[in-house]
């Protein structure tokens, strides 16, 4: 593909439609449907500008399911273009239609926590049973091995009804669990009754109420496709790690085509790749990551689970 003039790149920028859905895609990486949400226009004029600056080099699409996922990342243009790109960006945010775009981003964002939310709401009772039938029993524990010191404070972030957090309770010094859901909650009290050494807190990933540096091992066990930015949620992660020697653990899928989970299950995200992973990782702070694909129990429905190791 022929690499965009300085005029293509130029042309690009001379409609304030896309000079609006560049703002918006430098933040997150949105779908049309989404930017339509946002910008209160057809889709088709949304498509049309998008194919714009795409031809321009200014944004790149991910195909995730049955839909295109738009990003624009000015790390990934050359230096005089970052440049443009700046003295653009500063007029377009003095625009007035900059704070009304923002605001409807966060209404539209909210909206993608809400459907996993709802899932969640209505499904604690099964939710075990929902992991089993997926993805096999104890997947995680492919990627605990070797993790845990008896004396270690271990994050369950997203801990659902408390499987992950029983599991590792006895080889930790203590274990603290947060989930947003009240009803999973609910669930993960009630099978951790007689456990002393964990605690559960309710909370969001974007906002955990752990201190920062308390733990020494967090883990994100089939949670990060429930968040609407992953970016968001890694970098508070690494907010509460232990300064120099905390890690953190992620199970989650590889990316799959199962366009129903986002309405049977709540997903945001149609799992991950692992590029995707290590530029939230290192914009988050996180030093080194490690990635490989897991082994699949023989009656697991779900798909292909991956496990990273993150370095603070």
């Amino acid at each position: 593909m022929k690499r965009p003039s300085l005029h293509d790149r130029l042309s690009a920028l001379a409609d304030p439609i896309r000079t609006r859905l560049l703002l918006l895609l430098e933040r997150h990486e949105l779908t049309v449907s989404e930017l339509r949400a946002v910008l209160q226009l057809p889709q088709s004029t949304v498509s049309r500008h998008l194919k714009v600056l795409a031809d321009g080099g200014w944004v790149s699409a991910r195909v995730e399911g049955t839909s295109n996922r738009y990003r624009h990342d000015a790390r990934a243009l050359d230096a005089g273009t970052r440049r443009l790109w700046t003295a653009v960006r500063d007029e377009a945010l003095a625009l007035p239609t900059a704070p009304r775009d923002a605001a409807r981003l966060k209404g539209v964002l909210a909206e993608r926590e809400t459907r996993s939310q709802a899932f969640f709401a209505s499904s604690a009772g099964q939710w075990d049973r929902v992991r089993t039938e997926l993805f096999g029993a104890r997947t995680e524990l492919f990627a605990l091995v070797g993790l845990l010191d008896p004396s270690a404070t271990v994050g369950d972030l997203g801990c659902g009804t408390g499987q992950l957090s029983e599991v590792m309770a006895p080889f930790a010094r203590a274990v603290i669990g947060v989930d947003e859901s009240a009803a999973m909650l609910r669930a993960a009290r009630a099978r951790l009754a007689s456990a002393g050494n964990v605690e559960l807190r309710e909370g969001a990933l974007e906002s955990l109420p752990i201190e920062d540096g308390a733990l020494d091992v967090a883990v994100l066990s089939l949670v990060l496709h429930f968040v609407a930015d992953p970016s968001v949620a890694l970098a508070e992660v690494r907010r509460t790690l232990r300064p120099g020697t905390g890690r953190l653990v992620l199970v989650d899928m590889l990316p799959h085509d199962r366009e129903e989970y986002r309405q049977s299950m709540g997903h945001v995200w149609l799992g991950f790749a692992p590029e995707q992973l290590v530029g939230w990782s290192s914009d988050a702070g996180f030093r080194t990551i490690r990635h490989h694909a897991l082994p699949a129990a023989p009656q697991a429905k779900g798909p292909t689970l991956f496990a990273a190791v993150l370095s603070v």
